[in-house]
């Protein structure tokens, strides 16, 4: 399988406006971007966007309170922007569980948003951080429990491996139940302090080619470029695309 090549929206939020951003994605041969929650403020805007450059959004993220408060509001936006995927993409510190029972219950909530989507046709998967791969007294971790609730996963490979865990192992440990691929990069520590130490994709220390192949193994059909603080966006739109055409991508 060939995906095409996929950008997540957040990754230019401080490069505006969203004309520019939607130009420079299609013109560097990018077919499919991610939206997040900020872009539901003008939905018909950002269809028009879309149509005008092209792209579509087969994925979209969408909190868990959005979905959970304003299921019907969620759908109404996935459907105009013919999203198939539904991605609950984060948890605040606040809201989150501190042990395998509170975990557990929350998963019966994603499983709940899940079977919802279902009814009406959508997917849903969860999209991780570092802190679900962190293991609770039990020795259980939050995204077993998750993911345990029947819903596919957005796999980000880099904070995987900021949680200190191996993301080719988890991503063929839960080889079927992808959906989807954060293709995101690191640097060595102590450099790009001034994007966090986050890296364009080919040019930091992780083994993408590997992690591409295992990715599509695993049955990833989008493969979307991430990176959360860049200090040229263009930059990291190019060098990612050239590299994930590389590792297998297309346009």
């Amino acid at each position: 399988m060939t995906p095409d090549l996929s950008m997540q929206l957040y990754s230019a939020r401080n490069f505006p406006p969203l004309a520019s951003q939607l130009a420079v994605l299609a013109d560097l041969g990018y077919r499919n971007v991610e939206p997040f929650r900020a872009l539901y403020d003008d939905v018909p805007g950002l269809v028009a966007a879309l149509k005008t450059h092209g792209l579509t959004a087969r994925s979209a993220h969408f909190s868990v309170e959005l979905l959970e408060s304003e299921f019907d509001r969620s759908l109404e936006i996935a459907r105009a922007l013919g999203t198939e995927i539904l991605v609950l993409p984060y948890l605040l510190p606040a809201d989150r569980p501190t042990d395998a029972e509170g975990w557990t219950d929350f998963a019966g909530r994603v499983g709940a948003i899940a079977g919802r989507a279902t009814d009406h046709g959508l997917r849903t998967a969860w999209h991780n951080h570092d802190f679900e791969m962190v293991a609770l007294s039990d020795g259980s971790r939050p995204i077993e429990h998750i993911l345990g609730s029947g819903v596919e996963w957005e796999a980000d490979a880099a904070w995987i491996v900021r949680a200190g865990e191996d993301p080719k192992a988890w991503i063929e440990r839960y080889s079927g139940q992808i959906a989807a691929v954060h293709v995101k990069d690191i640097v060595a520590t102590g450099e790009n302090a001034d994007e966090d130490g986050w890296a364009d994709v080919g040019h930091g220390t992780m083994d993408w080619q590997g992690l591409w192949d295992a990715g599509i193994a695993a049955g990833a059909e989008l493969m979307i470029a991430e990176h959360d603080n860049p200090s040229d966006f263009r930059r990291f739109a190019a060098r990612s695309a050239e590299a994930m055409t590389a590792f297998g991508g297309g346009a």
